[in-house]
């Protein structure tokens, strides 16, 4: 408590820059922790998402049918399962041109999911950036706020003629805060950026060995379409 209330004192008798310089560290510490609760969030739905539907997807089920499922609620489709519709439907609409080689369709297909997958990296990458200007620039408005505030001290400490420790400790004092308010708002914002990244990047390999994988798939399909064509076409 007697903590505290020397905190409030310190802040309280500070210059109003420094004062200044504390609220916007503590609004950004404060920003900092929201993206980070609500980063951590959508990391997990992501990674939980892909798990889910590899499972689903590697069960046997087949294809056409799990590209129907999803179209009912396509509105609600993310992740992996949003690039396997992306791919499948844009797949199914080039076979069913005539013209359309094998080549088209699979490259067709590999830009659509290669589409859903930027759209979906741009959501799990969303905030980071902030995370990371938060950890870089806060460390520096802190020291900012420190030499101001030391200045001052020594500044008024020039203009009496005996000077004592107890007159220039508290101006260090409450200097030294902001450089604390600096790092209390880096370190964090600085350790969940690192994390977070280091958690997109996994899943973003999910992402494309998937569709590295569906791609394979939908290659052996066109495949066998023309083997089949071709075997009916010799038996007229």
């Amino acid at each position: 408590m007697q903590a505290e209330l020397s905190f409030i004192d310190l802040f309280l008798q500070a210059s109003l820059l420094v004062k200044l310089v504390m609220i916007i560290l503590l609004a950004m510490s404060v920003w900092g922790w929201v993206l980070i609760f609500q980063r951590r969030k959508v990391l997990n739905q992501a990674q939980k998402d892909a798990l889910k539907f590899e499972d689903r997807f590697w069960s046997g089920v087949d294809l056409a049918r799990l590209y129907q499922e999803i179209s009912a609620r396509a509105k609600n489709a993310r992740g992996m399962e949003l690039m396997f519709h992306a791919g499948f439907k844009e797949f199914a609409r080039l076979r069913n041109q005539s013209a359309g080689s094998n080549q088209s369709m699979l490259e067709g297909a590999f830009r659509a999911m290669r589409v859903a997958h930027a759209r979906e990296m741009e959501k799990l990458d969303s905030h980071l950036g902030t995370l990371a200007t938060i950890g870089s620039i806060s460390p520096y408005i802190g020291l900012f706020g420190t030499v101001w505030g030391i200045m001052n001290a020594f500044i008024a400490l020039g203009a009496v003629q005996q000077a004592t420790l107890a007159m220039v400790a508290p101006g260090i004092a409450e200097a030294l805060i902001a450089t604390a308010l600096g790092l209390f708002a880096a370190i964090p914002a600085v350790i969940a950026f690192n994390r977070f990244t280091t958690r997109a990047e996994k899943i973003d390999s999910q992402y494309m060995n998937f569709i590295d994988e569906f791609t394979s798939i939908l290659q052996r399909q066109a495949l066998a379409k023309l083997s089949k064509e071709k075997v009916e076409g010799e038996s007229l």
